[in-house]
């Protein structure tokens, strides 16, 4: 396991969680995420964290279903094409995490880019696909921490949080920060099922699993988390916010709710790692050695 890389205890930089609604044009997307960073900057923010296809929107699922309607993916940018290196140029001393649909050699992914005015910083492709969006994305393949100067962090893309080997993989590589940048939404209106939107956000299903794994993950592996998520409506679906910063003991600092705008809190983060894994840390008690892994699901 490689050693937490982060400033020294008693530096607390204050850290961003956003959530907003983000459109196909990338023009119109970088200007909002230039105009957020900016904001946020300005209170003191030294990381920021947009959702999932900040750069692009997200799928859209035509509201009446049709053969003629079918699923309209976001545009496919190139990983080292000129909107990445202007999301450099926009985070200057900001450290920056974006989603965005990346071309790839076999097919699109949702991927995420890590920015600082000193280039690109780390980079993460969705792993865990949720059934509306297979045959839209490929699969990325694995996880890994990188360096930043606010220390070592990680991310994850959406449905990737709900698997807890994934936050376990970052954690394990050094990860003292996640960002998880989500296009999570509330449940569709379907009249074949009973998952339907509740009346009231918060106690709508996918709202309650989206927070509690938030708070879960900082907790079980000690970090500080990030949470960002789209909010309003694409088509048929209904986002709800919730961008909020977990603390390594599962207690959120800073929610935007249901409404969009920024989640801001100061976080020692070296201090809330020392702290959090004083008496109990989770990943030096592990023991590997008794845990049975299977790669594929047994029927029940």
């Amino acid at each position: 396991m490689n050693a937490t890389k982060t400033k020294r205890a008693g530096f607390a930089p204050a850290v961003a969680a956003v959530t907003g609604s983000f459109g196909r044009d990338v023009n119109r997307c970088l200007a909002s995420i230039e105009r957020t960073v900016t904001r946020a900057r300005d209170r003191g923010a030294e990381l920021v964290v947009f959702p999932e296809s900040s750069l692009g929107g997200y799928l859209y699922e035509p509201l009446v279903s049709s053969p003629r309607l079918s699923i309209a993916p976001p545009p496919a940018l190139d990983p080292e094409g000129p909107e990445v290196e202007r999301l450099v140029g926009i985070a200057g001393p900001t450290v920056v995490c974006v989603g965005y649909t990346e071309a790839g050699p076999y097919g699109p992914y949702s991927s995420a880019v890590c920015v600082s005015g000193d280039g690109v910083l780390g980079r993460h492709r969705k792993v865990h696909l949720p059934p509306s969006e297979r045959g839209a994305f490929v699969a990325g393949e694995g996880f890994a921490a990188f360096d930043t100067p606010l220390g070592r962090m990680g991310m994850l893309i959406c449905y990737d949080k709900v698997f807890p080997e994934s936050a376990r993989e970052l954690s394990l590589d050094g990860a003292g920060i996640i960002a998880s940048l989500a296009a999570w939404p509330m449940n569709r209106a379907n009249p074949m099922t009973r998952a339907n939107p509740a009346l009231r956000t918060k106690r709508d299903r996918q709202v309650r699993h989206f927070n509690l794994l938030d708070r879960a993950r900082a907790l079980e592996n000690q970090v500080v988390w990030v949470s960002a998520n789209q909010s309003g409506r694409l088509g048929r679906l209904r986002f709800p916010g919730q961008a909020k910063v977990v603390d390594p003991d599962g207690s959120v600092l800073a929610s935007t709710g249901t409404r969009a705008g920024t989640a801001l809190a100061r976080v020692d983060v070296a201090g809330a790692l020392d702290g959090a894994r004083g008496e109990y840390f989770h990943l030096q008690d592990r023991r590997p050695a008794a845990y049975l892994l299977r790669g594929t699901a047994t029927a029940v």
